[in-house]
C-alpha cells in the first residue's frame, strides 16, 4: 500500500468546513483528495467558495449520517478518514492513525467508548471512571489514552482501508430503521462479525494535541446541532445499539 488518503467531509447546519479545509491541507502526511457530502437545508446559508474547491456532492435532501459512507466508495486511495461536520484534527492525526494501523489494523476512530450494555449506557473502570477514550479528557472520563485503545465503538473521525466499506454496507439496516444515527455502531458491528479485525481509539497523549483527532469538539460540538444529543435523549441511539447486540455484536465486556 501507498498510504494514500482520501478525506471524506459533510455538513448540515454548522459553517466550519473553510476551518476543516484548512486543517485536513495542514496535516503532517498528504491528503490525497477531499470530498465533501452536503446534506442540504432550504435556505441555509452555506460556504460555497470552500465546497466548490472540493469533490462535492450536494444533495438538496437530508439523508443523515450514513451517507457520507455511501459517497465514500467514490474514494481512488488506500485509505479513508471520515470526519464529523465539529471536528478539526490536529496536524499529525492522519499520521497517528497511520502508524496506529501499522500495529492495530481496523477502524480506528477519535472517540471510543465501552458499553455496559445494550442500553447505550457506559461501563466504568475499577479506578471509577467511565471508559470513554480519546481527546475527550474530562475528570470523569478514562479520557487521553497513551496507548491504542481497543473499544466498542468509535466516533467523530473513522479512519480505515478503503476496502472496509464493502463491509459497512455488507448488511442494511431494515426499513424502520432512521439514518440519522447508528452508523459507528453498525460499522464497528460488521467489522466483528465479517473480519477479525477490531475497533480501535488510536494515542490521545495530553502534551501533544498535534495527534488529537479533535480540537474543538466541545466548542463546535455541543449546539443545537448535534445529533447525538437528539438521539440520545429520544433513546434512538440505544434502541440501535440493542439491535445490533440481539443481532450478535459481543461488547467488550463480554469478550474479556
Amino acid at each position: 500500500m501507498n498510504n494514500t488518503i482520501t478525506v471524506v467531509l459533510n455538513g448540515y447546519k454548522r459553517k466550519n468546513l473553510k476551518e476543516q479545509v484548512e486543517a485536513i491541507k495542514n496535516q503532517s502526511v498528504p491528503v490525497k483528495e477531499i470530498f465533501y457530502w452536503q446534506n442540504t437545508v432550504p435556505g441555509f446559508d452555506y460556504d460555497e467558495d470552500t465546497y466548490s474547491e472540493l469533490n462535492s456532492a450536494l444533495s438538496n435532501y437530508n439523508y443523515g449520517v450514513w451517507s457520507r459512507f455511501a459517497y465514500a466508495l467514490n474514494a481512488k486511495s488506500d485509505y479513508v478518514c471520515v470526519f464529523d461536520d465539529d471536528t478539526i484534527p490536529g496536524s499529525r492525526w492522519l499520521e497517528n492513525c497511520l502508524e496506529t494501523y501499522k500495529t492495530h489494523p481496523g477502524l480506528l476512530g477519535g472517540i471510543g467508548l465501552r458499553f455496559k450494555n445494550g442500553n447505550y449506557e457506559i461501563d466504568k473502570l475499577p479506578n471509577g471512571k467511565y471508559a470513554r477514550y480519546g481527546w475527550d479528557s474530562a475528570p470523569n472520563l478514562a479520557g487521553n489514552n497513551i496507548e491504542p485503545v481497543e473499544v466498542d465503538i468509535v466516533g467523530h473521525s473513522w479512519f480505515f482501508t478503503r476496502d472496509l466499506l464493502s463491509v459497512f454496507w455488507r448488511e442494511i439496516p431494515e426499513e424502520h430503521w432512521s439514518m440519522l444515527c447508528g452508523e459507528d455502531i453498525h460499522f464497528s458491528h460488521m467489522i466483528q462479525k465479517y473480519t477479525d479485525l477490531k475497533t480501535y481509539v488510536p494515542p490521545h497523549p495530553p502534551n501533544d494535541k498535534t495527534m488529537w483527532s479533535s480540537l474543538k469538539a466541545m466548542e463546535y460540538g455541543g449546539d443545537q446541532h448535534a445529533t447525538a444529543y437528539i438521539n440520545l435523549a429520544t433513546g434512538e441511539m440505544a434502541r440501535y445499539l440493542q439491535y445490533c447486540v440481539d443481532s450478535g455484536f459481543v461488547l467488550y465486556k463480554d469478550k474479556i
